[in-house]
């Protein structure tokens, strides 16, 4: 006797299953993301090209080490293979020409009207470069939910993921949290299917949780299409928020030049983590470990604490980035004495990695 195959329900307070999902979804290749950032880089906004002459002007001290977070543009024209950042997963130093593949949810009666999720994307490209650029591993594919809900709407749907995913993921809610949970998931029902805002909310918190349930990714944004609301990127940990040391002055998005309020367009978290949408998960969202590796891309060598303390001072007579540099040492963690920024686990690693790390290593200022 065979036994019959029970549908999925959907609720609150479980798990849901993108199969579950009736939302509609469009997948842009590495090849679409190319074609994005050229036509970035000819349309490039003069808030976004100074910024990133601020950053280029920002010389890194020889006494920041290798650990921290560090955005460098130090040789060469603007284009993302001369731009270089720190990632937060591994602490190699990379360009940002590294693409993506973006899959972009929405509901269906934008397909009827026949809506490209192009300029979705185009929208907050600078955003998601620099996010792509800080990881190293899990950034191959980016998610994005497209919404029309309003400021105070927004709002209260990122309250409302923060409290289902700090106590559902992972762990068993108190009798008070799911009725808490249960409450504000049938307010904030109600307020979006009386204002019309699609796609509806239980659509959006399907999709929403089970994107973070079986991709796991370091963060997802929840787009709104409305002129007087932003677009919220949720970290899926706080390791992967931006430093606050970098992005400090960084455009809010605003397309009014003569705006004085702080409206952004784009709630890229300028403030660190503190400003930022973590999303405080036990388990279902990317293990967060940051690990120290060489900085070859190939490599799979991760240094130990151990070896970070004994290379530390190794390093700085040890290696230098070149062809015509003295690579003879064999020991693991041989720091580039020209910038000190990156570590190698062998002088031919250290070789075979100059093509590209050529573009920025520079000595540090005094």
């Amino acid at each position: 006797m065979t036994k019959r195959k029970t549908s999925q329900h959907y609720s609150a307070l479980n798990m849901p299953s993108l199969e579950m999902s009736e939302l509609v979804r469009k997948t842009l290749d590495h090849d679409a993301t190319d074609v994005l950032i050229d036509k970035w880089l000819e349309h490039r906004n003069d808030a976004y090209w100074d910024w990133f002459n601020r950053v280029r002007e920002r010389k890194h001290a020889a006494n920041q080490g290798t650990v921290s977070q560090i955005l460098l543009w130090n040789k060469g024209d603007f284009v993302p293979e001369n731009v270089f950042c720190r990632t937060v997963d591994t602490k190699r130093l990379i360009p940002l020409d590294r693409t993506w593949t973006t899959h972009v949810y929405y509901h269906r009666t934008m397909q009827e009207r026949k809506l490209s999720m192009m300029p979705v994307v185009f929208t907050m490209l600078p955003e998601l470069m620099l996010l792509r650029g800080m990881h190293d591993h899990g950034c191959d594919e980016m998610f994005i939910i497209v919404t029309d809900m309003k400021r105070k709407e927004m709002d209260d749907v990122t309250e409302y993921f923060k409290l289902v995913c700090r106590s559902t993921f992972g762990r068993t809610p108190k009798p008070s949290v799911e009725q808490q949970i249960l409450l504000e998931h049938m307010r904030l029902s109600h307020t979006l299917n009386k204002q019309r805002r699609l796609p509806c909310f239980p659509q959006i918190d399907l999709t929403f949780r089970a994107i973070l349930h079986e991709k796991r990714p370091p963060f997802i944004v929840l787009f709104s299409h409305q002129a007087t609301s932003y677009s919220q990127i949720f970290f899926t940990n706080k390791m992967f928020v931006p430093a606050e040391d970098i992005f400090y002055d960084f455009p809010s998005g605003c397309p009014n030049p003569s705006c004085t309020e702080d409206c952004e367009m784009i709630r890229f978290p300028r403030r660190g983590a503190e400003g930022a949408a973590v999303l405080s998960m036990k388990k279902g969202g990317k293990r967060a470990k940051a690990r120290e590796m060489c900085n070859w891309i190939d490599c799979t060598v991760c240094f130990s604490e151990e070896l970070l303390v004994e290379t530390a001072s190794e390093g700085s007579e040890g290696s230098q980035c070149g062809e015509d540099a003295g690579l003879k040492s064999k020991f693991l963690g041989q720091v580039c004495s020209r910038c000190k920024l990156v570590k190698y686990c062998s002088p031919e690693h250290q070789k075979m990695d100059w093509d590209e790390h050529k573009r920025v290593c520079v000595k540090p200022v005094a």
